[in-house]
């Protein structure tokens, strides 16, 4: 082993204490999580770090040889990306399921300081990517939506019609497309989160904003 290898696996092996402030919750697409991230941080005076609104961001400081999945998809149409494309393409082809850009997220917290404690947010918060990062099982959470949630979810925040998805060929089509991948993402947050042991909460249409605070609330064990 190299001596510069030696070193990245000593930064690795440091990286749970050095965000042993961070706490993690992310979840499929609809779940609630900015909104019990933002309350979450507002109560506890914490810094909430939302990784949507970094996207942009991440994506100008990455190169296609870093994250060719995301270039090629800077570079198609929106037809090609929502509806021309099976959910399953979609799914695995997706960048930030494939976990690229995760490591500007983590270099973002890195330059943070460790007071006053931090709240990350997202769906690119991958099971399997966080766990090493975490200093004690209960600094992560992932929100699983069912169907019916997140169908409610997405109809209370916009009306048929809009959102990006109006700017495709065939809105109805890409919206299907976009649901079923959710969807099939969900599925295997739910089956990473079982297999790697760690925590994750099922939100479902009888469960009020206040009862998904309480219980991520606990799952921190705050």
């Amino acid at each position: 082993m190299r001596s510069g290898q030696h070193e990245e696996v000593a930064d690795a092996a440091q990286l749970p204490a050095r965000l042993r402030h961070v706490l993690w919750l992310g979840g499929g697409s609809g779940a609630g999580k900015s909104t019990i991230a933002r309350r979450l941080a507002d109560r506890y005076g914490w810094r909430l770090y939302a990784t949507d609104d970094v996207m942009g961001d991440h994506a100008a400081r990455t190169t296609a040889e870093e994250a060719p999945f995301l270039h090629r998809f800077i570079a198609m149409d929106m037809d090609q990306r929502w509806v021309n494309r099976s959910p399953e393409v979609m799914l695995e082809t997706f960048h930030w399921f494939r976990g690229e850009g995760f490591a500007l997220i983590v270099e973002d917290l890195l330059r943070l300081p460790p007071e006053p404690r931090v709240i990350v947010e997202g769906f690119r918060l991958l099971p399997h990517l966080v766990k090493p990062l975490l200093a004690a099982p209960e600094h992560a959470v992932w929100l699983l939506p069912t169907p019916a949630f997140r169908h409610s979810a997405i109809r209370r925040r916009s009306v048929a019609g809009e959102g990006f998805v109006a700017r495709t060929s065939d809105p109805a089509r890409a919206g299907r497309n976009l649901a079923e991948r959710d969807r099939m993402f969900t599925a295997r947050l739910r089956e990473e989160t079982e297999r790697l042991r760690l925590r994750s909460i099922e939100v479902d249409t009888a469960m009020s904003e206040d009862d998904l605070d309480r219980r991520v609330t606990a799952a921190f064990g705050l």
